[in-house]
């Protein structure tokens, strides 16, 4: 993602120090609510389910390099911290994206993209804790995937399959050079540390409404279906969008979707990407997402990308989404 704009004026504060887990507050709940769940800038986010308790991490801001929030409804949440106040050697606080926390053997992995000291480009790298909100210790020397020829690789997306193996999915940021921007995917190992196999180019930007670019890869099955959603488009402008392709194996052969975009810029709620899904307690599905307000569209005018969450239901095999601020029945709580 070209977010270089946004980091300049909003996060040279860099990692801050470490926190500590406050008490948790009491439960909450609602028959319905509006979105945004989380009204202030909460970019490219990422939501976990562990247990009871949600947690939602999303690109550095306010001086945090992963912030990290705790919800038990989807629709309430509280700040816990940072939850990877400190980066590895390799890389420069203040341009760290997308975080993706996954469940692996032994505790936790965070994907994270940050600022390539050496080279200047933007690689991932990854860092394990025992708890979902860190903190997360990245020893690594090197980032986990840089392909410098490339334009550098950024949004790091985990899945484990229902046979237990664990995929990661990204971009390649060639979007920073004159170079098509692909998705890309690689099994990891077990405890979510370690690539293994081979890298493998699944879909590049190409049609006219992803405009220079496709990111934020989002792995997801329904039934014997796999579903690669994805964002393109300008980020900083209303023709963001989602959209997806599907294959019959995590590694592809993948198919872009005739639909796309299937979620776009929709009355109040404007570029909508940075996209996940998860499950209520009663099995519903609902994308995650940010979106800027339709009349805030950009930092240099204040504006700010806010979580937002709406209901994702499936006519058969297809994924329908309808971006809304009106009032909507709440997820049912775990």
């Amino acid at each position: 993602m070209t977010k270089a704009l946004m980091v300049l004026g909003l996060l040279l504060g860099g990692a801050g120090p470490a926190t500590t887990t406050p008490a948790p507050t009491p439960a909450r709940s609602a028959a319905t609510f509006q979105n945004p769940v989380i009204a202030e800038d909460f970019p490219d986010p990422d939501i976990l389910q562990v247990g009871k308790t949600y947690y939602a991490y999303s690109t550095n801001a306010g001086g945090q390099t992963v912030p990290v929030f705790r919800s038990a409804d989807l629709v309430h949440w509280d700040a816990v911290g940072d939850a990877m106040p400190v980066l590895p050697d390799w890389a420069t606080g203040g341009n760290t994206w997308a975080p993706d926390v996954m469940k692996v053997k032994g505790g936790y992995a965070l994907y994270f993209t940050a600022r390539h000291t050496d080279s200047g480009r933007q690689c991932i790298g990854v860092g394990f804790a025992t708890k979902p909100d860190g903190p997360f210790n990245s020893p690594s020397k090197t980032p986990l995937v840089c392909q410098l020829d490339v334009g550098g690789s950024i949004d790091a997306a985990g899945f484990t399959d229902q046979d237990g193996k664990a995929y990661l999915y990204w971009k390649n940021d060639g979007n920073c050079c004159s170079q098509l921007t692909g998705l890309w995917v690689q099994p990891l190992s077990p405890d979510g540390q370690t690539l293994t196999g081979k890298p493998k180019d699944l879909i590049y930007n190409g049609q006219l409404w992803e405009g220079n670019l496709i990111e934020a890869p989002f792995m997801y099955r329904h039934g014997s279906h796999y579903y690669l959603f994805y964002s393109a488009a300008a980020w900083d402008t209303d023709t963001y969008a989602v959209g997806y392709a599907v294959a019959t194996s995590p590694l592809g052969p993948f198919k872009k979707s005739a639909n796309n975009p299937l979620v776009a810029t929709t009355g109040p709620v404007a570029g909508p990407g940075g996209q996940g899904i998860i499950t209520d307690g009663r099995g519903q599905t609902w994308m995650y997402y940010h979106a800027w307000n339709s009349a805030e569209v950009g930092y240099q005018i204040g504006g700010q990308r806010s979580l937002r969450l709406d209901p994702l239901k499936w006519k058969g095999d297809v994924p329908v989404v309808t971006p809304s601020v009106k009032t909507e029945p709440a997820p049912a709580k775990p």
